[in-house]
Parts: C-alpha cells; sequence; structure tokens
C-alpha cells in the first residue's frame, strides 16, 4: 500500500521512512508526485497545520496521506518557538540562527526546560481523519554540540540522557524522539483506520 508523506524535508523524510519501513508501506515523499501544490503552514496550532497538509495533499493524490507538524516549546518562553520552530530567526529556514537566536534569549534563563512536540495527521482516500502526537521532555544546552540529526537537535537534551539528540545515532534517537513515538501512535491509528 502507499502513504504519502506529506514533506519535502529530506531529513523528515529519512527519518520517517526508517521508522515506517518494517510496515511494508511504500513511501512517497512530495517530489515522488507531479505537480504537488505547496501548502502554507498558516496554522496558528501544530495541530491545524498538519491536518491542512493531510487534507490538501491527500485531495491532489487521492491517496492515504501522512503530514505532521513540529515545534520546540520551551517553558521560559510561553511555549516559543512552538508553531514558529522552523522560521524563529526569520527566513529562509535557518538551522544555525534559529539555534543562535533560542541559546541567546536563553543566556540569563532560570530554566532551560522544554519539549518537542509532533502532531501527525492521517486523511485517507474515504474521508477519514486522525490526528496523534508524541512528545519528549528534555533541557536546552547552553551551547550546540553534536553533528548528527537538524533543527533543534544540536541544543535539546531528552528527559533520561546526557547527550543531544545531534550526539545520538539514528538508532538512539529513533528510540526516544518525539518523532518517532508519534510515528508509533500513527501506526495503531493506521490500524485502526484499516480495521
Amino acid at each position: 500500500m502507499k502513504l504519502v508523506l506529506a514533506t519535502k524535508n529530506a531529513h523528515k523524510l529519512k527519518e520517517m521512512s526508517a521508522l515506517f519501513a518494517r510496515e511494508g508501506l511504500s513511501l512517497l515523499g512530495m517530489h515522488d508526485v507531479p505537480d504537488m501544490p505547496d501548502v502554507e503552514e498558516n496554522g496558528t496550532t501544530l495541530e491545524e497545520n498538519a491536518i491542512k497538509k493531510a487534507q490538501e495533499i491527500q485531495a491532489h493524490t487521492g491517496l492515504w496521506t501522512l503530514a505532521d507538524d513540529t515545534g520546540l516549546e520551551v517553558d521560559v518562553l510561553d511555549g516559543a518557538p512552538g508553531v514558529y520552530s522552523a522560521r524563529f530567526a526569520g527566513e529562509p529556514v535557518n538551522y544555525e540562527a534559529n539555534n543562535r537566536k533560542l541559546l541567546g534569549l536563553l543566556a540569563d534563563a532560570s530554566s532551560r526546560k522544554a519539549r518537542f512536540r509532533t502532531v501527525i495527521a492521517l486523511a485517507g482516500p474515504d474521508g477519514s481523519m486522525r490526528t496523534v502526537e508524541g512528545r519528549v521532555d528534555g533541557i536546552i544546552t547552553d551551547t550546540p554540540r553534536g553533528t548528527s540529526g537538524f533543527g533543534y537537535d544540536p541544543v535539546f537534551i531528552p528527559e533520561g540522557f546526557d547527550k543531544t539528540f545531534a550526539e545520538m545515532t539514528e538508532e538512539e534517537k529513533n528510540i526516544c524522539s518525539h518523532r518517532a513515538r508519534a510515528l508509533e501512535n500513527a501506526r495503531v491509528a493506521w490500524a485502526e483506520l484499516l480495521g
């Protein structure tokens, strides 16, 4: 069975493909489908963005579609950058600039508690829609550490670990990441939707 992954982010596609490979699904990225529309992520919540992407891409392809939106939520920043995580430092998306801005804002912070949250929306050809979530709590480091991963991975240490996501192997990260947890919940929802 084919499942369209509604992302152009090569890092996300690789991470999600690895997690779904054992399910025997044929994953298609947005680059695999001709004339794929650009979906403007203008929602005010992760849920709104994930649902919008899933519905629009599903309508275009006619195939089951999985879309996600992820945000880093920092307690002392009232949940920011949140839904604006990718473009926190402005356009164009620049991971290093986002990390510099975040670390600058937290320079004198009394708490560095944060969480990554991923919301996944599954849209089916029959109009069905399910959303699931995965989250991992942790802290923000003082300086970037590690070279793996992407985004805020070099500055986020998940609870129960002593290294950042960027210092972990892909296998280690896939055990504890917010996206892995959301995808596990999506697999359960997928099975329920298919009955």
